[in-house]
């Protein structure tokens, strides 16, 4: 028997109780942090204190169940399904905080993201239970996306033909002090609170220094204004005691008796509220989490070099606490709202669940947008949106916004384009200096922005590329002025004395540092053909803006570039590295330390390999519009041999002799194979390895080349990775957990879908499809559907906005013509445009 919900969620998979060993989805806001929710319903890294922090969980943070039939039948659960037998181990016997708890035998996992659902059966228990759990995210509105919370909303069905009486009671101990790594809890306290619509537990600090990173406050809140009781703490008894006093105090009759804890630095909290459950009916009972830690450092962690930072310096803040005054604010004031978010976020998972793609790639766009509300990415209080590249256990993982990693990702500027324009303004107007070098990874405070000093090839190239995207999708004339003059500099850059294009042929040869940690000498493909499309976006960009002379250097550049690697780097199967060893020290800037020490003989090169991601720059072309780099007949012809030659069924026989993303049987496409035998004794570090985001832009280009098939073949191996047993489906992890890289898997629904939109020209383009369909689109302000259906008259098209403010004038089916709307104002939420395209 299943309890109707009154608002429907979309489930994309479903996981059994064996597949949900691994699951941990993320559930907070974009820069808030998150908590997780395990697959069992438990709750688990807590990495809400400006950190990451895998594996840290409060001893008691959980839900109970007490359930009463009319006739005095009680039973009473911890709201989790059973702990996997390969955690019983230690001295302890299992390291499951609480593990004696009887929980529910029987449990599954549905998801959608950010909608988590987790399914508990006990045949011994006279309900069923669906534990809800989700924050908002409505694409657009990165303030109603950034919202310090999770909310967790327990379903009970009743399976027995008489009326029961059910409480459910959340405990949360007090742990402001502690962040997972450092820090501890000192005169920590707990009162009730209330507000219309909630009540329960604002848990602050009267010991802890309001400076610390760790300082701040949570709650704990019943969504509900009925009756309710609560603990401000636990009885502070010994053996174990504590947690039995609770357990009889609850099971007894549904409700909590308060405590005495004097001296208790770590203080739990928990509140419980009681329901009745019509026979064969069902009732529901929410919770909010909410926290506000505002005092987050910059990139340097505490524990390194103490002594060598001011405070005052490493102090930068976190934008959602600018938005609240403390963690009971967040609940007061967003409770009230939570039906509307709620609906908004149904309405967005629904659109993607439900257009016409294959799951897989659903899966991966979706799922992947959990990397925006981990602890990989945060706001600072001006509002600015910052990434680590990922995170490792307990801190960031390589820190500065890396602009070489961050441009593979495409979700940002099609979902939140306003954090995307900070982005390029903080690499533009922050970090990059007077003479055009981007320093790759910026220093915080932003007055710090340029001293990081090295440029990386790759990734200046691909800034300049956003800059181009996320101007056409907003159509921000103001935008585009405010960053050009920096814009143009960084492109003037290539052409310095001993730099990257020296010679301002159209082809980088110069020392390039890159993605790969190592700089390449001599003409490659992977800063080739992001160099091309950097030189188309300038072009249309001057073009645009009046600079009619530097628009046709560009142009002129570009053609002789394109021409250039067709002619000399491609070998006839792919696109190859030619190493030429620096006649001339580099420009200052252009080098690392971490790639060859002798320049007259470099080592660490790609040189004949084939490169997964060869071809990442025409990726980006198509993505915005820019069209073929290079000979379309070559780019595919590279684009097949990719496959043919790095795609492995099996890693069983693969040696590897850096990290191991990918294991035994599992299929992959590798980073680099060496087809003909040549491979250099010391190629680039990582030419051994597999990492998500690289196979993404190589599945995602075999997408737009028409090669659907096999770039399908590679996206379901990743997922098949991330499957639930073996990896969490939310986290892909590169050089750490939740790595940013791995949001190039939204791309994939722009490549099937044939989407492009320019709020320049204010024209959407899809791909005309043989069959009636239903798309997905999402401009960074505005998003909704598009459907097709062919008709005898024609192509009927249903265009509708789901959510904020859409500029069109023209709509265009490639290959199927276009149609031009009536000049007027802006379609808006709720509006649509339906028109008939004549057949051809």
């Amino acid at each position: 028997m299943e309890t109707p919900h009154p608002l429907p969620w979309p489930v994309l998979l479903r996981y059994d109780q064996a597949h949900s060993r691994r699951i941990a989805l993320p559930l907070g806001g974009i820069g808030t942090g998150t908590v997780s929710l395990g697959g069992r319903g438990n709750l688990q890294d807590w990495e809400v204190v400006n950190r990451p922090a895998k594996g840290f969980q409060p001893k008691n943070a959980f839900f109970s169940l007490r359930t009463a039939t009319p006739d005095g039948q009680v039973t009473a659960r911890a709201l989790e399904g059973a702990i996997p037998f390969d955690l019983y181990e230690g001295w302890s016997g299992s390291p499951v905080p609480n593990a004696g708890l009887p929980r529910f035998p029987q449990h599954s996992f549905e998801a959608a993201y950010p909608f988590g659902r987790v399914r508990l059966h006990d045949p011994a228990v006279p309900v069923d239970v669906s534990l809800e759990a989700f924050n908002p995210l409505v694409p657009g509105d990165a303030a109603a996306s950034g919202l310090p919370i999770a909310v967790l909303r327990f379903v009970l069905t009743n399976l027995t033909g008489q009326e029961l009486q059910a409480s459910v009671a959340g405990s949360l101990d007090n742990f402001i002090g502690q962040d997972g790594s450092t820090g501890a809890s000192s005169a920590n306290r707990n009162e009730v609170r209330r507000s219309p619509g909630a009540q329960g537990l604002f848990l602050s600090s009267a010991g802890v220094h309001p400076r610390a990173e760790q300082w701040g406050t949570m709650a704990l809140a019943a969504l509900s204004d009925g009756p309710a009781t609560f603990r401000t703490a636990w009885a502070n008894l010994s053996w174990g005691n504590s947690l039995l006093d609770f357990w009889d105090d609850f099971a007894a009759d549904g409700q909590l008796e308060e405590r005495e804890a004097e001296g208790v630095d770590v203080p739990t909290a928990s509140v419980a509220v009681s329901t009745r459950i019509p026979a064969g009916g069902g009732a529901a009972v929410a919770f909010l989490l909410a926290w506000h830690f505002p005092n987050r450092l910059s990139w340097r962690a505490p524990e390194r070099n103490p002594k060598t930072w001011d405070d005052r310096l490493r102090w930068i803040g976190n934008h959602y606490c600018t938005q609240f005054a403390d963690a009971w604010d967040v609940v007061a004031r967003v409770a009230p709202q939570l039906e509307t978010l709620e609906r908004k976020t149904v309405s967005f998972v629904d659109a993607v669940c439900r257009a016409a793609l294959p799951e897989a790639v659903k899966e991966a766009a979706l799922f992947n947008l959990s990397t925006l509300r981990s602890q990989t990415c945060f706001r600072t209080p001006d509002g600015y949106f910052f990434g680590w590249e990922g995170c490792q256990d307990k801190f960031g993982s390589c820190f500065g916004s890396c602009t070489h990693v961050w441009n593979y990702e495409q979700a940002t500027a099609f979902l939140f384009g306003d954090l995307a324009r900070g982005m390029r303004e903080v690499e533009f107007l922050h970090a990059t200096d007077a003479q055009g070098l981007m320093s790759f990874r910026v220093n915080l405070p932003l007055e710090h922005g340029t001293k990081f000093g090295v440029a990386a090839a790759d990734g200046q190239m691909g800034c300049i590329i956003k800059a181009y995207r996320d101007w056409q999708l907003s159509g921000d004339r103001a935008f585009l002025e405010r960053i050009w003059p920096q814009v143009r500099k960084a492109l003037e850059f290539c052409w310095i004395p001993n730099g990257w294009d020296g010679d301002r042929d159209g082809v980088m040869e110069g020392c390039q540092h890159n993605t790969m940690d190592v700089e390449y000498y001599g003409p490659n493909p992977q800063m080739g053909f992001l160099y091309l499309a950097a030189l188309r976006a300038g072009e249309e960009m001057a073009a645009y803006l009046g600079d009619k002379g530097f628009s046709a250097n560009c142009r002129g550049l570009f053609l002789n570039g394109s021409r250039a690697l067709d002619a000399n780097l491609f070998n006839g199967e792919y696109y190859e590295h030619r190493v030429v060893p620096p006649s001339h020290a580099p420009a200052k800037g252009l080098r690392w330390d971490m790639g060859a020490a002798d320049l007259s003989n470099p080592d660490l090169q790609l040189a004949s390999g084939c490169l997964v991601d060869q071809l990442f720059g025409q990726f980006f072309a198509h993505v915005c519009g820019l069209g073929h780099l290079a000979d379309p007949a070559k780019i595919g012809t590279a684009l097949n041999n990719v496959l043919k030659h790095n795609f492995k069924a099996t890693l069983a026989n693969h040696f590897n002799h850096m990290r191991s993303y990918v294991l035994n049987n599992e299929a992959a496409l590798v980073m680099a194979s060496y087809p003909h035998g040549n491979r250099p004794t010391r190629p680039f570090p990582y030419f051994n390895e597999v990492m998500t985001g690289f196979e993404y832009t190589a599945a995602v280009g075999l997408l737009y080349e028409g090669a659907v098939e096999d770039g399908l073949r590679c996206i379901e191996a990743i997922r098949a990775r991330y499957d639930g047993l073996k990896r969490s489906p939310f986290n892909e992890a590169e050089c750490g957990h939740h790595y940013a890289r791995a949001m190039a898997s939204w791309a994939a629904i722009l490549a099937l879908t044939g989407f492009h939109y320019s709020a320049v020209d204010e024209t959407m383009t899809f791909a005309k499809t043989a069959t009636a369909t239903e798309h997905f689109w999402s401009t960074g302000s505005a998003w909704g559907t598009l459907s097709q259906r062919p008709t005898g008259d024609g192509i009927e098209v249903n265009l509708n906005v789901l959510n904020g403010l859409l500029r069109l004038r023209r709509l265009i089916l490639s290959g199927g013509g276009s149609v031009e709307r009536t000049p007027g104002p802006a379609l808006q939420e709720g509006e649509g445009w339906q028109a008939v395209l004549p057949s051809r």
